[in-house]
């Protein structure tokens, strides 16, 4: 049986002649991602995926008021109606960046059946036949459209239960043609509507931190943008693994829209939070760059995805960055600096900062740190 086949592939962790890297090859050669380990059945998940005990240990929620806790949802309707209620939305927008990180907008402008499918489009191109798929399997981080199952396979601790198409959107966005066919109609239209909620988004955030409404977008946050679409199969132990492990995101801002399945978690007190689907809504998260030019004004949270026995997972992050060929050099905005507040950061570029980021991989730790004056 090819369940049987994978399992010899795969060692069991109790094989004593397991050998990681030529386990992670056989893997990444298949070129059929996790959802190749799924289709051929397998019962057991690959020694590879396996996470150490100490990052899978379970963090129950034990107060009362810490499970009723959730993120942030931020309602833009009427956003520019009239000056006090502009002010009361930018205030919730500060708060929730401060405080959390991360929150939900509804009424942010795309329509839901857009949503609906951009998530039916990346459902499609995962669970088309696996020959269509490998044409776009690369692990070469220059090309503009790469599918594959964890950017940091060879450098992470373990390997998550996720594959992933990712597509640079912006400023220099693939050709049409070059698009799967699949989710190519619909990530062209969500791609244009994600960009114009990013720009307001800079200008709500530029607000709340005392800045010109334009300030983030003329130091080119939102010139490029990369759109990674998810996909996170069932899981025969998904108490092994992960579906994504602990990080936060490299970039400025990210826009993430999820399905109805669940599963993501932000670190909130020292507690995991349940990011609870809400119909129709984006969830919004700063990103490592926006909490280093702010200072730590803003912050950027660890979150994660949980693998799950039950349904496929969908979810499609949109991280906004600059240009990653631009000289521009980033840090502390000086507007924000006092003699009481000094510069926490030493400046960067959008290449520095990705490169370490891709070469440092999700192994649980900040890439902030490696910034740190």
């Amino acid at each position: 049986m090819a369940a049987t086949r994978t399992n010899e592939a795969f060692p069991a962790t109790a094989n004593p002649k397991y050998d990681r890297l030529s386990e992670l090859k056989a893997f990444d050669e298949t070129k059929a991602g996790v959802k190749g380990l799924v289709d051929a059945g397998i019962t057991e998940i690959p020694r590879i995926f396996h996470h150490s005990p100490d990052s899978l240990e379970e963090n129950y929620l034990v107060s009362g008021v810490l499970q009723e806790l959730s993120i942030p949802v931020i309602d833009f309707e009427d956003l520019r109606k009239d000056p006090i209620h502009h002010e009361e939305i930018v205030n919730k927008v500060r708060v929730a960046s401060e405080t959390w990180g991360f929150f939900q907008v509804v009424n942010h402008g795309i329509p839901e059946s857009v949503l609906e499918e951009m998530l039916a489009g990346v459902k499609r191109f995962h669970e088309q036949d696996s020959e269509v798929k490998k044409e776009f399997y690369s692990r070469d981080q220059n090309k503009l459209v790469t599918y594959t199952s964890n950017f940091d396979l060879f450098s992470a601790p373990a390997a998550a239960w996720v594959d992933t198409v990712s597509c640079a959107t912006a400023p220099n966005p693939p050709k049409p043609e070059e698009l799967p066919l699949a989710c190519r109609d619909i990530l062209l239209e969500y791609s244009k509507q994600v960009m114009k909620l990013g720009i307001l988004l800079y200008e709500l955030l530029s607000e709340a931190l005392g800045l010109n409404p334009n300030y983030l977008k003329d130091i080119d946050c939102a010139e490029g943008v990369a759109a990674v679409c998810h996909y996170y199969p069932t899981c025969p132990e998904p108490k092994l693994t992960k579906g994504l492990p602990k990080h936060s995101d490299g970039g400025f801002l990210t826009v993430l829209l999820q399905d109805h399945i669940g599963g993501l978690q932000v670190l909130h007190q020292n507690n995991w939070i349940d990011v609870k689907p809400v119909q129709g809504a984006l969830i919004v998260n700063i990103a490592d760059l926006l909490q280093l030019i702010s200072n730590d004004k803003l912050k950027s949270v660890e979150h994660r995805v949980l693998a799950n026995l039950e349904q496929p997972r969908v979810s499609v992050a949109c991280f906004f960055r600059s240009d990653l060929y631009s000289s521009r050099s980033y840090g502390p905005i000086k507007e924000l600096l006092t003699e009481d507040n000094p510069p926490k950061y030493r400046n960067t570029t959008m290449q520095e900062f990705v490169l370490y980021f891709v070469q440092k991989g999700l192994d649980g730790t900040s890439a902030l740190s490696h910034f740190k004056l």
